[in-house]
């Protein structure tokens, strides 16, 4: 069995690592011209460290990142709307509230595999399915024929816009500047988001600095947003809470990353023959649970049991694609309300979530922390 896979990131280097534990070997093609993590920090919630024990590879993850012992949202005055307790569910579910920066995570999982397997500077442009296979087409001319392709090119994949035209990039109405700066002389070591009527901040600790993120409600690929310096962020954050501007006072314009927030609409195949999509190709959520590089984690872990269980290549996909619709569609879905709820600038609503937060009950948080980490591995 010979399989080809598009793309370096979170899901195809997890995916290498999970295939290559059954004995089944990979090619991966990388558009880039080098494997690294673009990006900041991110979640690794007690999902995606299950997927992680599967794989040996937990212990080392957890050595790179930080383990926090809670997650609060505040208002613009640090008034508490949620909080949420990780320890206990760390005890129940495993990591919970479990923070690393992008690049270390990458990193480690090249790490796992042999250089000679990712192929960087090979942009893949077309798959045609054959009798026998998958004959690939490179932007530089070249071709390679293999049994089976796992699109994992993220959610701009260029696979599954032939395979399904219509599905496209959905801009989620808000925007998002973020940084990892050095957490030295702030000595922050609280996860939380603050949701105001001028848009939402996130603070998240990391093993050695401070990751945050800023999101603010804007039309699409907004000039003006993208202009924005630290001290337009200043100006417009400056009444909010403590630590938020000496975060921002911290913060250099070369430290910024900045880009508008993204999903796909829900589709409804993963599986087209010999063809899979996974990760972000396959369903790109917007980061509102924490759960966009989780579900790339356990897309990896199932399928590698399906493909190791089942030679069939299309029957193995299509398993797959059987078990991952469901929970995937309930991630996207629920992650686009949330961030709707989070990002409402009518003072009202505002008002009336906050309430409404603050009245959850905690079986209530319980039953959907069951729906995130109770997965079918």
């Amino acid at each position: 069995m010979q399989i080809a896979i598009a793309g370096a990131g979170i899901a195809g280097l997890t995916t290498a690592i999970a295939l290559k534990n059954k004995g089944i070997e990979t090619q991966i093609f990388e558009a880039a011209p080098a494997v690294k993590g673009i990006g900041a920090g991110l979640a690794l919630a007690a999902n995606a460290m299950q997927a992680f024990e599967r794989l040996g590879i937990a212990e080392e993850v957890s050595r790179c990142g930080r383990m926090l012992p809670s997650f609060t949202i505040y208002d613009e005055k640090k008034k508490v709307i949620n909080r949420t307790n990780s320890e206990a569910i760390s005890k129940k579910y495993g990591a919970d509230n479990f923070t690393i920066h992008r690049a270390a995570l990458y990193d480690l999982l090249y790490s796992k595999l042999n250089p000679q397997q990712v192929v960087i500077n090979k942009k893949l442009v077309a798959a045609e399915q054959l009798p026998n296979g998958i004959k690939l087409v490179f932007q530089d001319g070249s071709i390679h024929f293999t049994d089976a392709l796992i699109a994992a090119d993220g959610i701009h994949s260029s696979i599954r816009k032939k395979l399904l035209p219509a599905s496209a990039p959905r801009y989620a109405g808000y925007t998002c500047w973020r940084a990892v700066i050095n957490n030295d002389f702030l000595n922050l070591t609280e996860t939380s988001e603050t949701w105001g009527l001028k848009g939402r901040f996130g603070i998240v600790p990391l093993l050695d600095k401070v990751y945050w993120f800023a999101c603010i409600n804007a039309p699409y690929s907004s000039s003006r947003m993208k202009a924005f310096t630290i001290d337009d962020l200043q100006r417009h954050f400056k009444d909010f809470h403590e630590p938020i501007p000496a975060i921002l006072q911290q913060t250099k314009n070369e430290h910024l990353i900045w880009n508008d927030i993204m999903d796909i609409r829900p589709i409804h195949q993963y599986a087209f023959g010999n063809i899979l999509l996974i990760g972000d190709a396959a369903h790109a959520t917007t980061p509102n649970l924490g759960q966009g590089a989780c579900q790339a984690i356990e897309d990896a872990v199932i399928l590698a049991n399906e493909l190791a269980a089942n030679a069939n290549i299309p029957e193995a996909f299509k398993q797959f694609e059987q078990r991952r619709l469901k929970r995937t569609h309930y991630i996207t879905n629920t992650s686009w309300k949330i961030g709707k709820a989070a990002q409402t600038s009518n003072r009202l609503f505002a008002g009336i979530r906050n309430t409404l937060f603050r009245l959850l009950p905690q079986s209530v948080n319980e039953k959907q922390f069951q729906k995130l980490y109770r997965v079918d591995f």
